[in-house]
């Protein structure tokens, strides 16, 4: 086994109970009907950390019922832009307040090291105060220049009822992305995280209600995606659909939710390529693609799975990434200077492994890393730090999301290869040139098929500059004014002032 900077202690103490996570309907948190619950095992601590009740068609039906009255009684929706931005403020105000108890099960439930999960969870809340300023500022149009008798208004309207459907990589950040600025909007909403990692979205509830969140304006049910996230898809009173996951299952809920022409909003997956020059701050890409590549351990939509280097360094540069891999602390998530935690499932460490054990096959050469390992004390649920190269386009790991800390190594000479190289993908998440030379930059950002463009950096986000995907890494935007945008309709206002329209019909 590669040599690794294993940490196996912790400084956090595992709590004495399992959490108990609960529906919440109607401004009241309850257990499923059927009593029915799921447990989470920790994939780090291997013992249970959360109970989730178990939701069914029963649970849904009563959300997206309590959501949609909640909407058209206009006790959230008709309120004033100020109104509603007070109650977000309040609710990132709290968030703040409950960083570590968010931070610790989200950490035992996903894996992540507790120093990201606080980061997460503790960040989200500039997203809510964000949300807040756009249901402040947001604002149609007028146009005056129709003649005399004419003024015309365009209108934003909130689009309705929304169902966000969340993910278990980053569940409290992309509930945050997406919950403060359908509310900001005056939207009401269903929510349903993923059956993995329930509990952030759980605990939100208690602050909602502290907030002064009205009932009903926002309902969390918690179960799988059959049958909570596919009624949530169908059903005739919701009226958009925003989702955060796997391509597969996005174009599922695009065909099903297309019976009823509802919005779809979709943040799907990417294989994201970083193209490194000669002529760039090396050590410091270097340094971003191995943070690129084992951030979250690798299991980010962002994640940069693929680098793109000029042949001339390529020698040099991988031997850096595969050293600064070696240095990278794998191992316990409750030590706060652990940067890679635990996968997240045992199903999905051998989903990695698998693409890892057929690109060898096909010829790739293993630089570092290349399998399972454990912790002591922790188990096996852990992965190597991976760097592969003799990757060409056409193997599956060059192609296809591993969702793991698995980073392909792949080479170029001019720039129009390496834009070919970028694009060759059916995703178009994001993507990354490091270069020293402005004009390079701009012709590849340009031309680069893909959502975000980082130059000389990776993964730098606000709150204000948008995001999402092209191709098949999905639809729509998320946070920024595009990503508020979303949870909006148009509506065009025409008055005539006065009594000045001829008659169409002549007197008799």
């Amino acid at each position: 086994m590669t040599d690794l900077h294993i940490i196996s202690k912790q400084t956090v103490a595992l709590p004495n109970t399992p959490y108990q996570a609960r529906h919440f309907i109607n401004g009241v948190a309850q257990h499923s009907a059927d009593g029915r619950k799921s447990d989470r095992i920790s994939p780090s601590h291997g013992v249970v950390v959360s109970q989730a009740a178990l939701g069914s068609e029963v649970e849904t039906e009563a959300a997206i019922k309590a959501a949609r009255a909640a909407f058209d009684d206009g006790r959230w929706s008709r309120l004033s832009g100020k109104a509603r931005a007070a109650v977000l403020n309040k609710v990132a105000d709290l968030i703040e307040a409950n960083v570590e108890k968010l931070a610790l099960i989200e950490t035992l439930e996903s894996g992540k090291p507790i120093s990201q999960a606080r980061g997460e969870c503790g960040g989200a809340a500039d997203l809510w105060r964000y949300a807040a300023s756009l249901a402040r500022t947001s604002h149609g149009d007028s146009h005056n220049a129709l003649g005399s008798d004419i003024l015309a208004v365009v209108l934003k309207e909130p689009i309705g009822v929304v169902s966000i459907i969340t993910p278990w990589n980053f569940p409290f950040w992309i509930l945050s992305q997406k919950l403060p600025f359908a509310l900001a909007a005056g939207c009401t909403c269903v929510v349903k995280p993923s059956e993995v990692t329930p509990s952030t979205t759980a605990m939100l509830a208690e602050m909602l209600v502290e907030a002064g969140l009205p009932a009903g304006v926002c309902n969390i049910v918690l179960g799988y995606g059959n049958p909570v996230g596919s009624l949530m898809c169908t059903h005739g009173d919701v009226d958009m659909v925003t989702f955060t996951g796997s391509t597969a299952v996005g174009k599922l809920i695009t065909k099903s939710a297309g019976d009823t022409l509802k919005k779809v909003a979709l943040e799907l997956g990417g294989k994201n390529p970083q193209v490194i020059f000669p002529n760039c701050d090396l050590e410091g890409a270097a340094d971003a693609v191995t943070f690129g590549i084992y951030f979250n351990v690798g299991q980010c939509c962002n994640s940069s799975s693929r680098i793109i280097v000029h042949e001339d360094i390529a020698d040099a540069f991988v031997a850096r990434v595969v050293e600064m891999s070696g240095r990278v602390a794998f191992g316990n998530p409750l030590h706060p200077d652990t940067q890679v935690g635990a996968i997240v499932t045992s199903e999905h460490a051998a989903k990695i492994d698998g693409y890892v054990r057929d690109a060898v096959a096909a010829g790739a050469e293993v630089c570092i890393g290349g399998g399972a390992f454990s912790v002591p004390g922790l188990g096996g649920q852990f992965y190597q730090p991976t760097v592969l190269r003799g990757v060409i386009a056409d193997m599956a790991i060059a192609r296809e999301e591993v969702f793991g800390p698995v980073l392909v190594v792949m080479t170029f000479r001019m720039l129009e290869e390496a834009i070919q190289l970028t694009n060759d993908a059916t995703y178009g998440l994001s993507a990354g040139i490091w270069c020293d030379d402005i004009h390079t930059c701009l012709k590849f950002s340009r031309r680069a098929q893909a959502g975000t463009v980082w130059t000389n950096t990776w993964m730098d986000g606000f709150p204000e500059v948008t995001f999402g995907g092209v191709k098949q890494s999905g639809q729509g935007r998320e946070i920024g004014a595009y990503g508020f945008d979303e949870f909006l309709e148009v509506k065009s206002l025409v008055m005539r002032v006065g009594r000045t329209r001829a008659p169409w019909v002549k007197k008799a």
